[in-house]
């Protein structure tokens, strides 16, 4: 039994050190956002739906005359939505 112990501890220390060696020698990977062309990405604003309340990028709503914000082309036409909590 204590051989056995013995050769795990082996096998996880050759392990260990496998790991740490490849971790070594690999470059590290960026940790700021970046667009595939090379440029930063910025962030984008963010509207709720007039009609159901879903949260969308401004440049993918749809802008009513009133200046309400919609997620499809079908809620702006039915207008505004229930009020939530009432």
């Amino acid at each position: 039994m204590a051989r056995f112990v013995w050769l795990l501890v082996v096998v996880l220390a050759v392990i260990a050190l496998v790991r740490g060696l490849r971790r070594r020698n690999t470059p590290p990977t960026p940790t700021h956002n970046r667009a595939p062309h090379g440029k930063a990405v910025q962030p984008q604003t963010m509207v709720r739906c007039a009609h159901c309340g879903v949260h969308l990028a401004e440049a993918d709503a749809l802008q009513a005359p009133d200046g309400r914000h919609y997620c499809s082309e079908p809620h702006r036409l039915a207008g505004p939505g229930p009020r939530p909590g009432g």
